[in-house]
């Protein structure tokens, strides 16, 4: 039976980097025809109009975020603040509520697409729609940290037992190491929007939500979204692995005619995101390990804490040292092309969902230096348990040396080491799995298949 087209509304977490993984989603099911209406703030539709590649099925309708006190004026993403704002970011967004709920009773869509918007599965129920948790972190994270297995162990959890996955958790060779479990730790008090602990909300919005769904496939988290499912005993859906389509603008001439005058996979790229700002001696380490690889690099970071720009922050004499084989860049770049590119043989990431969905379908070696959150159990993924890449290693008290990231480069960009070997050929083979063309198209007409049964059957 052929699925009859649905009207889905989205309501993102206001960051940018979720609102573009909703409409990453969004193209995906308008080219099956299905209806979206996409709420989102006026600055953020400014910003995500290029992106919509089907407007007649893909609507923005704009919220006004009301001000909350100690916000600029025109706050309205997680782009307009600082990040210890960001939770006065949730709170606004949280006293959406009442002009959500109108909006919805006059859309009536068949299903409302949500994250940390914990209220909104009690609001939907109440109008009769269905609501889908859609998550833009790992399930390797959220089956690690917010499964009723951890919940139930409380707030006063200690780092010791964060240390360790919970039980029935898929793989015991993930764990955190002890400076990570104490962050995770005072998260989990951590105040975030209207005075709701950021533990409760994350949990909450799982856990009265009618489906759970996860940007993801099954031949990388298979395991981890099975024991979510039980853990919860909802369905889980996944919409596939998150394959890009290839940008319409061509890589820029500076970067373009810098990289073409290196060897192929000779290029060592390093890239932490548009939202990671690092201590200013750990930019420094960084900067001083990629000089000590001896290797060309191209390093696109955002300035430390405390500095204007990349420049004010190196190391003393170090732009004299790196000249001919060294670009640090302090702005955006179209990293897709970048790591496109021939001469890149080796990408420093931070592990986010998105850059490690971006460097799965290239060639390029990875080495894994995640800053915090998901990213870290996104790196014990990849190195520990699918061994696609290196993660560099840190001390206790979470900081890693230049001889540190010196010595993870060096090893995947040794084509005689046994382990590059082995973090090879497990990336080329999951690379071949991941550009089948039949496996996204499959993936997403699945989720539209499951998306309809719960609607018409309420499962």
């Amino acid at each position: 039976m052929e699925p009859r087209p649905l009207h889905i509304a989205m309501y993102p977490w206001l960051a940018m980097g979720h609102q573009t993984a909703f409409l990453h989603l969004c193209n995906k099911l308008a080219v099956r025809g299905h209806r979206i209406s996409f709420i989102t703030p006026p600055k953020a539709q400014a910003k995500l109009e290029s992106f919509n590649l089907h407007p007649e099925f893909i609507i923005f309708i704009t919220i006004k975020v009301p001000h909350v006190e100690g916000l600029p004026a025109d706050a309205q993403t997680t782009a307009d603040v600082p990040y210890p704002l960001q939770p006065s970011i949730m709170t606004a967004m949280d006293l959406t509520k009442h002009d959500i709920e109108t909006l919805l009773t006059d859309l009536k869509p068949d299903l409302v697409f949500y994250d940390f918007t914990h209220w909104m599965p009690s609001l939907t129920k109440k109008l009769g729609i269905k609501a889908v948790h859609y998550c833009t972190a790992s399930s390797v994270m959220v089956g690690y940290t917010l499964t009723p297995a951890r919940y139930h162990q409380g707030t006063d959890l200690s780092e010791s037992d964060l240390m360790e996955p919970p039980e029935g958790y898929p793989d015991s060779s993930i764990k955190l190491h002890a400076h990570e479990a104490r962050a995770f730790a005072a998260k989990r008090k951590e105040q975030y929007g209207s005075g709701v602990l950021f533990y409760d909300r994350q949990f909450i919005a799982l856990n009265e939500a009618d489906a759970l769904a996860y940007r993801t496939c099954r031949e990388i988290e298979g395991p981890y979204l099975e024991f979510i499912g039980n853990q919860f005993n909802k369905p889980v859906l996944a919409s596939g692995p998150v394959i890009l389509e290839p940008p319409t603008t061509e890589l820029e001439e500076k970067f373009s005619t810098w990289l073409g005058g290196f060897e192929p996979g000779s290029v060592v790229y390093c890239c932490f995101g548009s939202e990671c700002t690092l201590r200013p001696d750990q930019f420094q380490e960084l900067m001083l390990g990629l000089e000590l690889t001896g290797m060309p690099f191209l390093a696109a970071v955002k300035p430390p804490v405390g500095f204007e720009t990349v420049e004010s922050a190196m190391p003393e004499g170090f732009e004299e040292k790196i000249q001919g084989r060294g670009f640090v860049y302090g702005g955006w770049v179209l990293q897709q092309l970048i790591l496109a590119h021939p001469s890149v043989g080796c990408f420093i990431t931070h592990c986010g969902s998105g850059s490690l969905s971006e460097a799965l379908v290239n060639k390029c070696q990875l080495v894994l230096l995640p800053n915090v959150g998901d990213q870290i159990l996104n790196a014990r993924m990849m190195a520990n348990n699918l061994e696609v890449g290196v993660e560099v290693e840190k001390g206790e008290d979470g900081k890693y040396t230049k001889e540190s990231v010196c010595t993870a480069v060096s090893i995947v960009m040794d084509q005689e080491n046994e382990t590059s070997k082995k973090v090879r050929d497990n990336h080329a083979r999951l690379r071949e799995t991941l550009l089948d063309k039949d496996l996204e198209s499959s993936y997403v007409d699945n989720f539209c298949m499951r998306l309809q049964e719960i609607v018409d059957k309420g499962v």
